[in-house]
């Protein structure tokens, strides 16, 4: 599996929309987030009537022979809370050690969502044991931490999230094999007529996963081989949107996005961080945020962190670095001629 090239592409997804321009909890754009790959769980699904997705579906298909290997890896963000407690509250165990969180204590607004980064690795499999179908549960506890700030006692909640993976593969064909991985969110919810940001706190936000594989090779969905369209139209993704990643050519490792992408997506040599819209140009975004006010950008600094890492690289960004954003030549070809 490439997950050098994997991992730079995933983050970009892990955090698209995560909070957008102009980077301020107060902006309207900013009281609805959380708008990819979010599953949630299947009582709020169903209580919606099943507009909302409570799991996502991937199809591919594999060349290869039984022994070929398949790896699988499952990435979304789970939400936590930050509020601030007037009452004096007895510190609990911090979160645990696999749990990486960026969080500043500042003046943001009572139960803004943060995002902790979470992943479940599914065991390494053969396709002949994956022929039988396998099946892979997590759950990730709630958790509570608070910490102490000069204004007072910060809380950081989370609210414990379950599902399941189930992965399987079908013979479709002389060495060839159509892959599936079904991502389940089976959470259960107290009051699953709850508001969207209740459901949130007990969802899968911008899931995506990531396929490898030994000993084979995935074929593009996007230009398949003309003798494996039929197939490749036959395959069922759900909330997914399957692109190889690595460098071209390599077929060893396929991303399952919630955004659409094309085969191998790569992150602008010139972007010199996250700006959580890969959609958008890194020199228009910079040039916006350079105009924010002063109580804007006080705003940003005392909010969520990593926005205020966007405000503190913009500002402190050279001007040659700034001049890079401007525009860059990939490649050159000439022009056709009319013809008449």
């Amino acid at each position: 599996m490439n997950l050098a090239r994997a991992d730079q592409i995933a983050k970009t997804v892990l955090y698209e929309g995560y909070m957008l321009y102009p980077y301020r909890p107060s902006s309207v754009k900013n009281r609805q987030r959380w708008n990819f790959g979010v599953v949630y769980p299947r009582a709020y699904s169903e209580a919606q009537g099943g507009e909302e997705a409570c799991s996502m579906r991937t199809e591919c298909l594999v060349s290869g022979s039984a022994e070929t290997s398949i790896e699988v890896k499952l990435r979304f963000l789970h939400l936590q809370t930050r509020s601030a407690q007037t009452c004096s509250v007895q510190p609990a165990a911090d979160v645990r050690s696999d749990v990486r969180s960026d969080v500043r204590t500042g003046s943001l607004p009572d139960g803004w969502q943060e995002a902790v980064e979470r992943e479940v690795s599914v065991p390494e499999l053969a396709i002949a044991a994956l022929l039988r179908g396998m099946t892979s549960a997590f759950a990730f506890p709630s958790q509570l931490r608070v910490e102490s700030e000069r204004d007072g006692m910060i809380e950081h909640r989370q609210e414990a999230v379950e599902g399941r993976i189930d992965v399987s593969a079908e013979s479709v064909g002389e060495d060839l094999f159509r892959l599936s991985v079904h991502v389940q969110n089976l959470t259960p919810m107290e009051f699953p007529a709850a508001n969207r940001d209740a459901a949130l706190m007990q969802s899968l936000v911008s899931t995506h996963t990531i396929l490898g594989v030994t000993g084979g090779a995935f074929v593009s969905l996007l230009e398949p081989p003309a003798e494996v369209q039929e197939l490749v139209a036959d395959c069922k993704n759900v909330g997914a949107w399957p692109v190889l990643v690595g460098e071209p050519g390599q077929r060893d490792t396929l991303l399952a996005s919630p955004i659409i992408l094309y085969d191998y997506p790569q992150i602008a040599p010139e972007s010199v961080g996250d700006l959580f819209d890969g959609t958008e140009i890194d020199e228009i975004l910079s040039l916006r945020i350079m105009t924010l006010t002063d109580e804007e950008k006080r705003e940003i600094r005392e909010s969520d962190d990593r926005a205020r890492q966007i405000l503190e690289r913009t500002d402190a960004m050279p001007v040659e670095q700034f001049m890079k954003l401007h525009g860059a030549v990939r490649g050159l070809r000439p022009l056709k001629e009319n013809v008449s």
